[in-house]
């Protein structure tokens, strides 16, 4: 054999170099893409839909210090077990504050190195189940599927809502998962090395959002196809060494899962469920809803309430138990010939399965967030449609690529705004669903913070006739009908909300209000204590308390309570300003102006404050004996 012949055999190396060049500039332009479209984000801030409890009322998550971590490590709150997400937020906290645009950032950077890695993992799977196609063409099936993935609208509930940063964390465990265990499977060199990192991202999977749970179905899947470890031939039959090896592999995956879903089911406390006729329509309901909204992502909200009642043999149900059914028969009739597309579908139902209503919990029948573990098994099946399947010329695929990416970035952007504030939210929510309470009752809860008291009546009537059984409802209407002074009915409305949730703290709070509006100090002090004890985190309570100890001249007692709203939530106007008053009754009139200027600050608005700042320099400035009280 001639020299030359001998460089030609060994010259594989090249193309290994070119193709790894190529993942990576790939993976960075689909991340880049993905960012860019998301960037809008930064201009949201915070929602009045849990991001209140779980950030601007809650200071505990505020930075990595020792207490700080503890908590981390400790909580379940609001139903949720998720000590790394929380380790996120609190790196935000260091970095940003209270600044919402730095999380909205970590949150688009993550969720732009989840498409990154979407690629990854589907040129891997292309490859592995179509070896024989074309490199050039798998790369471009693969950034299809990452940017189908990443820029779908349904991404955006979960990439733009700071709450939900647990989804975005999640799956980049998931997914690194996902990918090592794929390593350790194909290499023997360093395989056990591979196994049991997969094993511990699994855990980080786990610790950052408890639906990744579905890792070890997924495993398996993979093993049947496109791995075909396991086959139909020989997926029972434990004597042999190489099926045995691929159910022990799955034991700590499958055990991790297991414990974390009885922690997740401890965590929940579960409300009363469904009886199983309606659990079943739910599911179904939702599997197809998800496939519709993938395909056609129209209408999309960030709540579909759950109806009130729900008659398993109704029409819409008996429907998509219909579609279900056909779509098992299509599975199993093209399980041979297109074993991809079945796989894909099986994993976007596995993945899904967690999210279906098995264990109710929420107000909601569906939620677009739900899809975003899932999302990129659908991705998959469209990048192999447009580049494997469709027989068109490469500008004909192009053109139809470019155009559905352009009509997702066009929803995306849309989506987005949707998200911007609490208006936003609660308005999109009434305009797609005209009889949600829970929409009627955010946006009332939203208008009486900003005293649109009309308004707001307007909108917890509307709340109250379509679910008067809804205890935000009761309250918000009790709030209404208190400041236009029918405090009688509203003091009725609030002790309903309690009948409805006895251990509703905001309407003890309120309860507080209306019997301090009708001089019953003694009952007020007993609400807002009992709503403290209720949540130690009700920086209002505190306001209120520091409220009625001013108006009995315990300024000493009262200042405190400022202080630990303030701890609280620091953007809290309303306790500086009272904090303000306190002071210059004492006759410290410098601190006063220093507490009515930071309440302006936070709120630029805040007439009355601008006008005892002007008092207050008025007073100072005098030095007077005997200077005029200042109050309220």
């Amino acid at each position: 054999m001639s020299k030359r012949s001998k460089r030609e055999k060994q010259a594989p190396q090249q193309p290994v170099v070119s193709s790894r060049r190529r993942t990576w500039v790939f993976a960075t332009g689909v991340a880049i893409v993905v960012a860019l479209v998301f960037l809008p984000a930064l201009r949201n801030g915070f929602v009045a839909w849990d991001d209140s409890r779980n950030f601007l009322e809650n200071p505990h998550y505020r930075g990595l210090g020792v207490s700080n971590l503890a908590w981390m490590w400790s909580t379940f709150l609001l139903g949720h077990y998720v000590p790394l997400s929380w380790m996120t937020l609190g790196l935000d906290y260091e970095l940003w504050g209270m600044d919402a645009a730095g999380y909205h950032a970590t949150s688009v950077v993550i969720h732009a190195v989840n498409a990154a890695l979407v690629f990854v993992l589907a040129r891997r799977l292309f490859r592995l189940a179509i070896p024989s196609a074309d490199l050039r063409a798998t790369d471009w099936a693969a950034a299809f599927s990452a940017l189908v993935f990443g820029l779908h609208p349904l991404r955006v509930e979960s990439v733009v809502w700071i709450t939900e940063r647990r989804d975005v964390l999640s799956l980049f465990f998931y997914l690194t998962t996902i990918l090592v265990w794929l390593r350790s499977v194909s290499v023997e060199r360093y395989r056990a090395r591979f196994y049991w990192l997969s094993v511990a991202l699994f855990l980080c999977a786990l610790l950052s959002k408890a639906t990744s749970m579905t890792v070890p179905a997924v495993l398996l899947l993979l093993d049947v196809y496109p791995l075909a470890r396991l086959r139909s031939s020989n997926w029972l039959q434990l004597k042999s060494a190489e099926t045995r090896r691929v159910y022990f592999e799955i034991i700590p995956f499958a055990l991790l899962s297991l414990g974390f879903i009885v922690l997740s089911i401890v965590a929940l406390h579960p409300p009363a469920q469904l009886p199983l006729a309606s659990k079943i329509a739910v599911s179904a309901f939702s599997i197809c809803f998800y496939l519709l909204k993938t395909v056609w992502p129209t209408g999309l909200s960030p709540l579909y309430q759950m109806p009130q009642q729900i008659n398993a043999f109704s029409g819409i149900y008996v429907v998509c138990y219909a579609v279900i059914a056909g779509l098992i028969a299509a599975a199993l009739v093209l399980r041979k010939r297109w074993p991809g597309l079945v796989a894909s579908f099986a994993g976007f139902a596995l993945i899904t399965l967690p999210m279906l209503g098995i264990v109710q919990n929420g107000p909601q029948i569906a939620a677009d967030r739900y899809t975003y573990h899932s999302g990129p098994a659908i991705a998959l099946t469209a990048g192999a449609a447009l580049f494997f399947v469709l027989r068109v010329s490469d500008w004909v695929r192009f053109t139809i690529g470019g155009v559905v990416l352009a009509a997702l970035t066009v929803a995306t952007f849309g989506q987005t705004y949707v998200w911007h504030d609490s208006e936003t939210l609660w308005t999109r929510v009434v305009e797609i669903e005209p009889t949600s309470g829970l929409g009627h009752s955010g946006l009332s809860s939203l208008l009486l913070k900003e005293d649109r008291v009309p308004e707001a009546l307007q909108h917890a009537q509307r709340a109250v006739e379509v679910a008067p059984t809804l205890a935000e409802a009761r309250n918000d209407l009790g709030i209404g009908l208190t400041r236009s002074g029918n405090v009688a009915d509203g003091v009725a409305e609030l002790q309903r909300a309690l009948l409805l949730r006895p251990m509703y703290d905001e309407a003890e709070n309120n309860l507080g209000v209306a019997e301090a509006q009708m001089g019953n100090v003694a009952d007020a002090l007993v609400h807002y204590r009992r709503a403290i004890e209720l949540n130690p985190d009700y920086g209002d309570a505190h306001v209120n308390i520091g409220n009625l100890l001013v108006r009995e001249r315990k300024i000493d007692e009262a200042i405190p309570h400022y202080v630990e709203a303030l701890r609280i939530q620091p953007d809290n106007a309303d306790a500086h300003f009272n904090w303000g008053v306190a002071l210059a009754q004492q006759e410290k009139y410098r601190d006063a102006i220093y507490q009515f200027s930071a309440a302006v600050a936070i709120r630029p608005n805040f007439a009355l404050a601008k006008q005892y700042i002007e008092r207050a320099a008025r007073l100072d400035s005098t030095k007077r004996a005997a200077p005029a009280s200042l109050s309220r």
